[in-house]
C-alpha cells in the first residue's frame, strides 16, 4: 500500500470561499461534497484532491438543522454548483446565491419540501403527476424546432431524455435530463456494516464492478488504518486493467458501428468475448465480481502475456483498419469538440478528459499500488470523437503493458487480511479513489462506533462529465450524437444513485 495524506479543517461559512480559491489555484480539485446528518447539526464535508504527491483536503462546515444553508461555491467551481444543487434535492441544505436553483435529481414531480436522505424523511408523501412537461429552455428563432429522444431507449441502457433545439440538422443546444430511476443506494448502505454495504458499493454500474468495489474497501480501509497484504495491491491493479481492457474493446467496436462499419464491431464483440471468458475464469464471473474483497483479493487464475498479446495484436489490427476507412475518419474528425479549457472548467474526467489534453489518472496521482504511477500517460489535445477513439486505444496498449509488469508480482489464490489490527473507539471516516475506466471513482464513508456506516458517499466520474456531452455537441449535426455519445459512453445507473 502507499501512504497517502488527508487533511481535515474545520471551516466557516465566511471562511471557505476563500479557503477554496487558494486550493484551487494550488491545482486541487473538487472531488466530492456529502452532505452529513449529525444529531445537533448538518455538516457538508467537500474532498478536494490533488496529485504527484497524492494530496487530500476536506473542509468541514457547520449549518443549523432548522435552516440548513451554506454559501454557494457554484461560482469558483462548476462540479460545487452541481453538488450543491444535489445537496438541496436530498437533504434540503440550501446553497446561498446559487445561479441556477433548480433541483437536479428530483423530478418535477416529487413532493415539494421532502428531503429523502433526512433521518425524519418517513414514507414519501404522494407524487405529482409525471404528465406535466418539464421546463426545458427553449431556444426560439426562425426554423428552430426540437427533437426528442428517450427516456427510454432501445436497449438495456437506463433511461435519460435528450432535448434537442435544432434548426435544419444543426445542434443549438443539447439538454440532457437524468435521474429517472433515482435508487437511494446511499441511504440503503446507511446502518449497514461494511461487509454488508459492499455488495451495493459492487453493483452501482455493472460495467464498473471493480472500481466501485475497490474504491469502497480503500474507504474503509482508510478509515480503519487497515492495511492489506502487498499481494492484494497487485491482485486488485491486475482487476482494475482487466476491466478497463473490455470496455474500451467494446466502446471501440461500438463507435466503428456507429458510423456503419458494422465488420469492426463484430470483431471488437469477439474480443470482449474473449476478455469477458477470461475475466470468469480469473474472478469465476464475467464482471470480475467477486475479485475484489474488504481486506484484500482474491483470483482463481491470472491472464498469461500470450492473452494480452494476441489482445493487443488484434486490437491494433482493428484500429488499424478503422483509420484506413475514408468514411470513419471523416465523421470522427473534428466532431463535437471538447476543448481544454471547457473540460476542466467543466471537471470531465477519464478519457474524456484525457482527449482534449487534460491528464487526470488516479493511478498515478493517488495510486493505491506503487506499480501503477508506471503507466503510460495517453492523451491528445484536439478533443475531438477521434481524440477519444485514440486516447481508448492508447489505453489498451498502456494497459497491458501495466499488466504485463503487475503480473511479474502477481500471485494466484487469496490474499486477504480479514479484519483491522485494531478497531478504534470512536466515528471514523475514510476517503478511496481509484481510476475507473471512465475515469477516477471517489468513495467517502464515516463509520461509527458501533461499526456500521453512518454516511456513503459516491461519486461515479460520469455525475461530473455528463455536463460536457452538451458543450461538445454544440454546433455539430444531429445524425453526429449518436457516435458523439458512444465517444463519451457515461453511466446512467453510476449518474443515478
Amino acid at each position: 500500500m502507499t501512504e497517502t495524506h488527508r487533511r481535515i479543517q474545520q471551516v466557516s461559512a465566511a471562511d471557505l470561499p476563500a479557503h477554496v480559491r487558494a486550493l484551487i489555484a494550488d491545482g486541487f480539485r473538487l472531488a466530492l461534497v456529502a452532505a452529513h446528518e449529525d444529531p445537533d447539526v448538518f455538516r457538508v464535508v467537500y474532498l478536494f484532491t490533488a496529485g504527484a504527491p497524492d494530496r487530500r483536503v476536506e473542509l468541514e462546515l457547520r449549518t443549523e438543522r432548522d435552516a440548513p444553508q451554506v454559501p454557494s461555491l457554484a461560482a469558483l467551481s462548476f462540479p460545487a454548483g452541481r453538488f450543491e444543487r444535489e445537496m438541496r434535492d436530498l437533504y434540503g441544505i440550501v446553497p446561498l446565491h446559487h445561479p441556477l436553483p433548480r433541483r437536479l435529481i428530483r423530478h418535477q414531480h416529487w413532493p415539494t419540501g421532502w428531503y429523502p436522505m433526512r433521518s425524519d424523511a418517513g414514507p414519501s408523501p404522494p407524487f405529482g403527476s409525471t404528465e406535466e412537461a418539464y421546463p426545458f429552455l427553449t431556444v426560439q428563432g426562425p426554423g428552430v424546432y426540437e427533437i426528442p429522444v428517450g427516456p427510454v431507449h432501445a436497449g438495456l441502457i437506463e433511461p435519460g431524455h435528450f432535448r434537442f433545439s435544432v434548426v435544419g440538422e444543426t445542434i443549438l443546444k443539447l439538454k440532457a435530463r437524468l435521474w429517472f430511476t433515482h435508487k437511494g443506494l446511499e441511504k440503503l448502505a446507511e446502518g449497514r456494516t461494511p461487509a454488508d454495504a459492499f455488495p451495493l458499493a459492487e453493483r452501482v454500474s455493472g460495467d464498473t464492478t471493480v472500481g466501485h468495489a475497490l474504491a469502497f474497501c480503500l474507504a474503509v480501509e482508510d478509515a480503519y488504518d487497515w492495511s492489506v497484504p502487498e499481494q492484494a495491491g497487485v491482485l486488485r491493479a491486475v482487476l482494475l486493467e482487466l476491466e478497463r481492457l473490455y470496455n474500451h474493446v467494446a466502446d471501440l467496436g461500438a463507435l466503428c458501428n456507429d458510423v456503419g462499419y458494422g465488420i469492426l464491431h463484430a470483431h471488437t464483440m469477439r474480443v470482449r468475448e474473449q476478455l469477458l471468458r477470461l475475466n470468469a475464469d480469473v474472478t469465476g464471473h464475467r464482471l470480475l465480481r467477486g475479485g475484489v474483497l474488504l481486506g484484500g483479493a482474491h483470483v482463481a487464475q491470472l491472464p498469461t502475456s500470450g492473452d494480452l498479446a494476441a489482445i493487443v495484436s488484434d486490437v491494433a489490427e482493428i484500429v488499424e483498419l478503422a483509420l484506413r476507412n475514408s468514411v470513419v475518419l471523416d465523421r470522427f474528425t473534428g466532431t463535437a469538440v471538447l476543448g481544454a479549457d471547457q473540460a476542466r472548467e467543466i471537471g470531465a474526467l477519464g478519457y474524456v478528459a484525457r482527449a482534449s489534453g487534460v491528464d487526470i489518472d488516479a493511478r498515478r496521482d493517488h495510486p493505491f499500488h506503487p506499480a501503477t504511477t508506471q503507466v503510460a500517460s495517453v492523451t491528445r489535445s484536439e478533443g475531438d470523437v477521434l481524440a477519444r477513439f485514440l486516447v481508448r486505444a492508447g489505453e489498451v496498449r498502456a494497459s497491458v503493458a501495466l499488466l504485463e509488469l503487475l503480473l511479474r508480482e502477481a500471485r494466484p489464490g487469496w490474499a486477504i487480511r480479514d479484519r483491522p489490527r485494531r478497531l478504534p473507539g470512536g466515528q471514523v471516516s475514510g476517503v478511496g479513489l481509484v481510476e475507473g475506466w471512465r475515469g477516477t471513482i471517489a468513495h467517502r464513508v464515516e463509520i461509527g462506533a458501533d461499526g456500521r456506516l453512518a454516511r456513503l458517499k459516491i461519486v461515479d466520474p460520469s455525475f461530473l462529465t455528463w455536463p460536457a456531452l452538451p458543450v461538445a455537441l454544440n454546433g455539430t449535426i444531429v445524425p453526429d450524437f449518436p457516435m458523439t455519445n458512444k465517444s463519451f459512453n457515461l453511466s446512467y445507473a453510476g449518474n443515478d444513485l
